[in-house]
């Protein structure tokens, strides 16, 4: 019902544009207020298992989306073998930004019973997710785990281990993971290796890494996504920044 309703007030707003976000955006209301469905509560896995197999491509629907990303996060918050307060607060604040208070929480009711699903995998997620995003949005996908993992004030081996998995399974390459990765870590190696980088490496390769680096996580590359996002986009793109500098201050160029 609601999906057909917003369709046409999408379609009055925006024309044909509007008509696609309307009718996604409906068909996601319309799931979110089926609680019961074959007089059994509707869960994620019920969702998920209705979600076409076949690539669609850079498209996934902004439903579709946000369930998986919240699976996703899901598996770091129990990595470590129990659910942190802080973390599962950080990750409702950030839908909230990106999506709205009403929106996120009718998601966050399926949530909770991700964070309860034994079942769920994060490599049938993740290759879905691959399949429809682009590699920058897979990008901000790793930070964001990575962010969740440091709401507490610390990212565990534990966390760091199923964030590389499920890495591995959005096909992300292992240099661009740990540079996200020391974006976490203050250690001597950090600004290295957030440039992808050698200790070794002269002026003229860390002033090339840097434009590399600069191209690679401009915000500009995530402005088809919610604000959030760029924000995260933002704020890796700003530690590229300070690694550069840090490394003209140590290095006197």
């Amino acid at each position: 019902m609601f999906s057909i309703l917003g369709a046409f007030i999408g379609y009055m707003i925006y024309r044909f544009p509007g008509a696609i976000a309307g009718f996604f955006l409906g068909s996601f209301i319309d799931r979110m207020g089926s609680k019961r469905q074959g007089g059994k509560k509707r869960t994620f896995g019920d969702i998920f298992q209705q979600q076409p197999q076949r690539s669609r491509g850079d498209q996934v629907s902004p439903a579709d989306f946000e369930l998986n990303l919240l699976s996703l996060s899901s598996f770091v918050i129990k990595a470590d073998g129990q659910v942190s307060q802080s973390e599962l607060d950080y990750v409702r604040q950030y839908f909230v930004q990106a999506y709205g208070k009403e929106r996120a929480n009718a998601t966050f009711k399926v949530f909770n019973d991700v964070i309860k699903k034994k079942d769920v995998s994060a490599q049938r997620i993740a290759m879905h997710l691959r399949a429809r995003t682009r590699y920058e949005s897979r990008l901000q996908i790793l930070h964001f785990l990575f962010s969740i993992a440091n709401a507490d004030g610390t990212v565990s081996t534990s966390e760091v281990n199923v964030i590389r998995e499920i890495c591995g399974y959005l096909a992300i390459q292992m240099a661009d993971f740990e540079s996200i990765k020391a974006m976490f870590f203050k250690n001597p190696d950090s600004a290295y290796k957030i440039l992808e980088i050698e200790r070794t490496a002269t002026e003229a390769e860390i002033k090339k890494a840097y434009r590399t680096m600069v191209k690679k996580y401009h915000p500009d590359k995530l402005v088809h996504m919610d604000e959030a996002y760029q924000k995260g986009a933002e704020e890796k793109f700003r530690k590229v920044q300070e690694a550069y500098e840090q490394l003209q201050n140590e290095r006197g160029f």
